[in-house]
């Protein structure tokens, strides 16, 4: 048996509509969309998270406010990151506040991200910079209590920690 021929389609009907008129009771609704950009671009006119935030108003001011809260989040998500690895009770109390600072971190890590997915180069670089500096000032125990020891839990040298070592009888 020969195969078909393909069937003609038609076009579809949304492409033969004529286009629609603004209702008076509907105000903004056909208002340009802002344009988005689809790659990485350098530049102060951005939009970042809000509507018009900091936006196209040649302020530099505004722009580089949102580069210090993007860095600022960036940076306490590390810090959240670490202050949960610091409690190691089973209490349920404990147990539910390690359950909501991981809830807000991760709330604020997706909030980063949409930032960075301004496409905009300096919003990249701050976030990365803010995770940056949170990460090292969490490691060197800013935002950490210091162990009884007096020293850091860190492994030295692929030994093992203090409080994993086993005691010499």
């Amino acid at each position: 048996m020969a195969p078909m021929p393909p069937m003609p389609m038609p076009p579809p009907a949304v492409w033969n509509m004529p286009p629609m008129a603004p209702t008076p009771g509907m105000p903004g609704m056909f208002k340009p969309m802002p344009e988005m950009h689809s790659a990485f671009y350098w530049g102060h006119r951005a939009q970042v998270l809000f509507r018009d935030w900091p936006g196209d108003r040649g302020d530099v001011g505004m722009y580089i406010l949102c580069l210090v809260v993007v860095f600022a989040l960036a940076a306490l998500v590390e810090a959240l990151s670490a202050a949960a690895k610091g409690v190691t009770s089973r209490r349920p109390a404990a147990v539910l506040a390690i359950t909501g600072i991981h809830a807000v971190k991760m709330g604020l890590a997706y909030v980063v991200m949409l930032a960075v997915m301004s496409f905009n180069v300096g919003v990249l670089l701050a976030a990365v910079a803010g995770h940056t500096i949170g990460y090292l000032l969490a490691r060197i125990g800013l935002f950490r209590r210091p162990t009884s020891g007096g020293e850091d839990d860190a492994p030295r040298n692929g030994a093992l920690a203090a409080s994993e070592a086993e005691p010499i009888p």
